[in-house]
């Protein structure tokens, strides 16, 4: 699969984005956050996520809070989160927030966050 124009939101439409994203392998973790939250997951460089309503966010930090889960507080979903990779800006984005997409038709790699 090759990077493709996607559209999302949280479930009540106050946040909503476009996002160039690949989605050959979404990401699973069993992580104390991920497992929860029930999350599957696509790494994208910052530059390819764009935030087209930017409605009031919650920011939630843990674990060595590195990375700000954003999430709405009307309706409670994370839509993405931010954080940095070798110096450079990084966008996970909650598959289940994409317009026409299935993530669990997507083939998935598990990460053992858990263990972490």
């Amino acid at each position: 699969m090759a990077r493709v124009d996607y559209s999302g939101s949280c479930q009540c439409g106050a946040i909503a984005f476009e996002v160039a994203a690949d989605l050959d392998q979404a990401i699973t973790c069993n992580c104390s956050r991920c497992s929860r939250l029930g999350w599957a997951l696509t790494f994208v460089p910052g530059a390819d996520f764009r935030l087209v309503k930017d409605g009031p966010t919650t920011e939630y930090l843990f674990n060595n809070h590195a990375i700000s889960h954003r999430f709405c507080p009307v309706c409670g979903v994370q839509t993405h989160a931010t954080g940095q990779q070798d110096g450079a800006e990084i966008v996970a984005i909650n598959i289940n927030c994409l317009d026409g997409v299935d993530a669990r038709n997507l083939p998935a790699q598990h990460v053992d966050g858990a263990s972490r």
